[in-house]
């Protein structure tokens, strides 16, 4: 018999939490949560995104046992924004029991249409910030600390119980050349003497902290035009700080300045934390931090966090500068490829940064919609 119960006790909480881990235990490619991470972004205290969203958190059993999991999200914000009243799932996990996808899904139907709402998409978070888009291709691959892993069933029970496409993203593997590209770095010579643009020389990391918020404020204006993007709050921007710029290493912070010193052009790259995550199981402590500051200093793979241009500065030089830095310390620090992160497949300005450089486009994932009722 399968029993749907909401999240409300702190043992509910805690098998939330430590579901996905256990399912995907002994996978080579799924990258565990961090525990921490998952539980301060459903913390109302923690997670200043509460002031505007709503939560409801869903537990499966079958036989006394947890065997899936389901998160209901409404962004009202974002709704009023856009008239319309459409609510998210985030944090589906799952056996390979379409009964129990189903229970899931009708209790996150009906609790969403108590609140009035009349569609559903998903996967899909609180944030752009937030993990989202199921994988429908490169299940071979290992996953990055900042994505969704999933098996393959997902699609198909998603499918069964009447959810279609909405959008796909996709990912690349960027291989950095031998040396640096010539044409990338005339580009960017010339976008910084003509238009007095300036890439910050920064000595540590610190020095970042006075430009933090305006570059976020930069994001929330780059980024505004991406599906289901919601502006950021002061209080999303300074936990999004924290969080970034706690693993973030000053080689690869990259920020753009034009004559008057305003933020045009932010880039971020990071040492990939994907075989710490897996070897410490999303947890911190006692060996997880350690293995994660072994993990800042050793690598050979970078995932790319961020990349954004002002946007009346798009098509300017700004990619070029950031590039051509990104490029350069790559090459000094032996990078064997650079992972990024989701990009919409119809997000051709994107993907065009790409060109000229060997890539592989080794994962896709999706988002789903459904009309409730």
């Amino acid at each position: 018999m399968i029993t749907i119960k909401p999240v409300v006790t702190k043992k509910e909480w805690k098998a939330f939490f430590a579901f996905p881990n256990n399912l995907y235990k002994g996978n080579k490619y799924f990258v565990p949560y961090l525990i921490s991470d998952e539980k301060d972004t459903f913390t109302p205290e923690k997670n200043p995104a509460h002031e505007y969203c709503d939560t409801q958190l869903f537990l499966a059993y079958k036989d006394g046992k947890v065997v899936g999991r389901i998160a209901g999200l409404i962004n009202n914000k974002l709704n009023a924004m856009n008239k319309m009243k459409r609510m998210r799932f985030t944090r589906y996990d799952v056996i390979d029991d379409i009964e129990v996808s189903r229970a899931l899904f009708e209790a996150v139907f009906a609790w969403g249409k108590e609140k009035g709402m009349t569609e559903i998409i998903g996967p899909i978070g609180f944030s752009d910030f937030d993990k989202q888009g199921l994988l429908v291709e490169g299940f071979d691959q290992v996953g990055m600390f900042i994505t969704l892993y999933n098996h393959p069933y997902y699609h198909e029970h998603l499918t069964q119980l009447g959810f279609e496409k909405d959008v796909d993203w996709v990912e690349f593997k960027v291989y950095p050349p031998k040396e640096l590209d010539p044409r990338i770095q005339r580009i960017s010579e010339i976008a910084q003497n003509r238009h007095g643009y300036r890439l910050l020389e920064m000595k540590k990391k610190k020095e970042v902290i006075p430009y933090a918020k305006e570059i976020f404020h930069m994001l929330n204006e780059s980024y505004a035009h991406l599906y289901g993007f919601c502006p950021l709050t002061d209080g999303q921007i300074d936990m999004a700080i924290d969080q970034f710029f706690m693993v973030a290493q000053l080689d690869y912070i990259y920020v753009v300045v034009d004559k008057e010193d305003a933020v045009i052009g932010f880039g971020l790259m990071i040492p990939s934390l994907s075989k710490a995550m897996q070897k410490s199981n999303g947890r911190l402590f006692p060996t997880g931090l350690l293995r994660i500051l072994w993990s800042l200093k050793h690598y050979d793979v970078l995932d790319m966090y961020l990349i954004a241009v002002k946007p009346e500065y798009f098509g300017r030089g700004v990619n070029a500068v950031i590039l051509n830095e990104g490029i350069k310390k790559a090459i000094e620090h032996g990078v064997v490829f650079a992972e990024t992160g989701p990009e919409l497949e119809t997000n051709t300005d994107v993907q065009a940064q790409w060109k000229g450089f060997e890539t592989e486009q080794h994962k896709r994932r999706r988002c789903y919609k459904r009309v409730l009722g």
